[in-house]
């Protein structure tokens, strides 16, 4: 019996063989000292090609600021007429692909910027330092016209404190900043400047342009040194500014900014060798080309640094390739092994083609029987003709698979129409029902023929407006897709489903469509408001029994103020009834008794934010105010322990959530911190509160000194607290009540605080 694989492994292994034997004796007298100098060349050819291209992307921003500046400077664009200004700043920005931006900036704090925004988009800010608007944004199309504008009054831009404006001013010259991470595009790049100088030799403005040099790393990426051969450029203090792999080129630095790495940091070791220890404490000092070898994990690499030699930017190229990438053969014998090679291809494919067909015959005669048993025109029980041993193997598979294939289409059928179930069968570029069984018409009370054709989306309840919205890119995104929404029934009234679909595609266009199995969870989705109504109770009455223990104190604090007011209204009395003319003591006394009124009447609010019955509507507030207002609930019990209370300071921080529901977890916080510091064996008690922006989000922490919580503790978990008569559910409310408003909160020990923290969303502003 014939082996297909046999035959095969055979006839090509062994001309493969022949091909390999000839062309690797053609190549043996291989020069290395050869191969050497010429990976060393084509370093050199490939560092001046980078320079030559570099010098090429980066000129015309110096000649366009310096075109903007002779302009300006001989009044042919007046500084003063920003809508010309504006236009010639347009048109620079268009002329070249690789600029991000130009602007001008005067000495007296003016600016007209003109950035990309977008595809065929551009806009421009103009901060006008007289103009009540301060600061007025222009979006336009590519050919000027203006497609939208507004004003920002908070702007408070300023291009005289800027680098590229200060540099330019110093030095009085055109310059180039050094490379840095812009912030609108988070894309590496540079800015060229050039300074406007009056007659009298002031300084009147400074013109700038910014170019991503992200094109730089583009190029490096497309570079042919070798076959793995690469380029980078750093700047002159040893930053690697591009790299065939952008995602290498930046980090984050202190405070969480970009920036770039350094070569002795950089994830790519075969760079840092090929650099050396040539950064010194001043920086990238080479002067001219240095070549050399080293060895790295086994292997031996070529390499270059080469100074840039640009005008004025200090920037070095470092070039490296494996020495094994070059392996061509000299030139008196590429026209020999060229010979060899044509001639043992041209030999081979003859061979191959002639034995190809003889092999083929037996596979073509197999290929027509699967073709008419899978149309059912022969039977595939009939002998099978003398052929290979693998298609016998392969006709045995086929009538397997043909059997199962018939028995799982008799399956799918049978479960997809007694499914208990809905299930339905939708055309993925139509959205209409190819197919629908029992269970899902007796869902909406329809018969399933009165459903077939029906657009899925007319069945949703109106008000389901993105679900319609986005329905046909989930069927046309050809992935698994799932949601809840309503729908309605034949009678009128709403059912909730939840919808999970799946991509099929079975061969043509014609056979692709979505299969969806559909629950009916309206009862789970009237339990799950039930539940959510429960647990606003359970915070509510929570609240209440925290407003009891607070009672006591409180109704002392409240005292104090109170009985002040008393006795200085006595006093006053006194006063004008036995000495008239002492106005000013009265006025005195007066004044203590409204400090004492405002303080009874802070802490007479704060009692009523908490208590309140919230209605679960967010809203916004200063974190700041709510833990000033905390504060003075927790106060009488912090002042009978002697514990030190320090707020948050600084700028307040506006969140968006329910306010009486974060109040309710700084509260119990609080009570928690002081609690813990009552048990303290020390004088020194301490209980700090902070609040700090983080991105879109606010931190607040509260934190003490107390003795701590025991690791064996299961915090956030119901019923679980060290309290002699606590019912542990303070920590668990307050969870969920932080995560509905959109955050978080975690338990952390800092060295000997004890720490608590969680996290809101801020008010929503747009950056501009």
């Amino acid at each position: 019996m014939k082996s297909l694989g046999a035959i095969l492994a055979l006839a090509l292994a062994g001309l493969q063989l022949l091909a390999v034997a000839v062309v690797v004796f053609s190549s043996y007298f291989t020069s290395e000292r050869s191969l050497l100098e010429h990976a060393r060349s084509q370093l050199y050819d490939v560092g001046t090609n980078v320079i030559q291209h570099t010098k090429w992307f980066m000129s015309p921003a110096r000649s366009a600021a310096e075109l903007s500046t002779a302009l300006a400077t001989n009044q042919i664009v007046r500084r003063e007429d920003r809508d010309h200004l504006e236009g010639l700043l347009f048109q620079q920005l268009r002329s070249a692909p690789q600029f991000a931006g130009a602007y001008y900036g005067d000495s007296d704090g003016n600016f007209v910027y003109v950035k990309r925004e977008g595809d065929q988009q551009y806009l421009t800010k103009i901060v006008d330092v007289e103009s009540a608007h301060r600061a007025l944004f222009i979006r336009r199309s590519d050919d000027f016209a203006d497609i939208g504008r507004y004003v920002d009054p908070t702007d408070t831009y300023d291009p005289r404190a800027r680098p590229w404006y200060i540099e330019a001013t110093a030095y009085r010259s055109s310059i180039w900043t050094d490379p840095y991470i812009f912030f609108t595009s988070q894309s590496p790049g540079i800015t060229a400047a050039t300074p406007v100088v009056g007659f009298k030799g002031n300084v009147q403005g400074v013109v700038g342009v910014d170019i991503e040099i992200a094109e730089l790393s583009n190029f490096l990426s497309n570079l042919r040194i070798g076959k793995t051969g690469a380029a980078l450029i750093l700047n002159r203090n040893g930053d690697v500014i591009a790299h065939p792999n952008p995602d290498l080129l930046t980090t984050k630095g202190e405070g969480g900014t970009l920036q770039f790495p350094s070569i002795t940091e950089i994830d790519d070791p075969i760079a840092r060798a090929a650099f050396g220890d040539r950064l010194g404490p001043d920086g990238v000092a080479v002067d001219s080309p240095i070549q050399s070898d080293f060895e790295l994990l086994g292997e031996r690499f070529v390499s270059l640094i080469m100074p840039f030699g640009l005008d004025d930017i200090p920037w070095t190229i470092v070039l490296y390739a494996p020495q094994v990438d070059f392996t061509g053969a000299l030139k008196e014998n590429r026209a020999q092994n060229t010979l060899i090679a044509i001639a043992v291809a041209a030999t081979t494919a003859l061979l191959g083609l002639a034995l190809a067909n003889r092999i083929h015959a037996p596979v073509r005669a197999f290929a027509v029987r699967s073709s008419l048993i899978s149309q059912g025109e022969v039977d595939p029980n009939e002998p099978l003709p003398s052929t290979y041993k693998e298609l016998e193997n392969a006709n045995t598979a086929l009538v397997h698979e043909i059997s199962e294939r018939r028995r799982t289409e008799t399956e799918y059928r049978e479960i997809f129409e007694r499914a208990s179930r809905g299930m339905v069968r939708i055309d993925n570029s139509s959205g209409r029902l190819k197919r629908v069984n029992e269970s899902f018409a007796q869902l909406l009370g329809y018969s399933p023929g009165d459903l077939e054709g029906v657009d899925f989306r007319m069945l949703l309840d109106p008000e389901e407006t993105e679900i319609r919205a986005e329905f046909s890119d989930w069927i046309g995104g050809q992935k698994a897709f799932g949601f809840e929404a309503k729908v309605l029934h034949r009678g009128g009234e709403t059912v909730w489903i939840s919808f999970n679909g799946i991509y099929v595609h079975e061969g043509g266009p014609d056979d692709t469509y979505v299969v969806a199995t559909i629950d009916d969870i309206t009862q789970a989705r009237a339990t799950e408001e039930t539940i959510e109504t429960l647990n606003r109770e359970i915070a509510y009455f929570s609240r209440q029994e925290m407003m009891g223990e607070l009672a006591t104190g409180l109704a002392h604090e409240l005292n104090q103020p109170l009985t002040a007011i008393t006795q200085n209204v006595d006093a006053a009395q006194l006063t004008i009834e036995k000495t008239p003319n002492r106005m000013n003591d009265v006025r005195a006394l007066l004044g203590e008794i409204d400090d004492h009124a405002h303080q009874a009447a802070d802490i007479i609010r704060a009692l009523r934010a908490l208590v309140r019955k919230d209605e679960n509507v967010p809203s916004d507030f200063g974190i700041i105010e709510l833990v000033t207002q905390a504060r003075r609930l927790v106060l009488p019990e912090a002042r009978q322990h002697s514990v030190d209370f320090v707020l948050p300071k600084g700028e307040e921080i506006m969140v968006r959530a329910v306010k009486v529901q974060v109040a309710q977890v700084v509260v119990n916080l609080l009570r928690n911190a002081v609690e813990s510091l009552a048990l303290l064996d020390s004088d020194a008690r301490i209980l700090r509160v902070s609040a700090t922006r983080e991105g879109d989000h606010v931190r607040v922490v509260v934190e003490d000194n107390g003795p701590g919580i025991d690791d064996a503790l299961e915090l956030f978990t119901p019923f679980e607290t060290t309290k002699r008569d606590g019912m542990g559910l303070g920590l668990s409310i307050s969870r969920t009540l932080i995560e509905a408003n959109g955050g978080k909160i975690w338990h952390e020990r800092s060295g000997q605080m004890t720490r608590f923290c969680f996290t809101l969303p801020v008010r929503g502003i747009g950056d501009v």
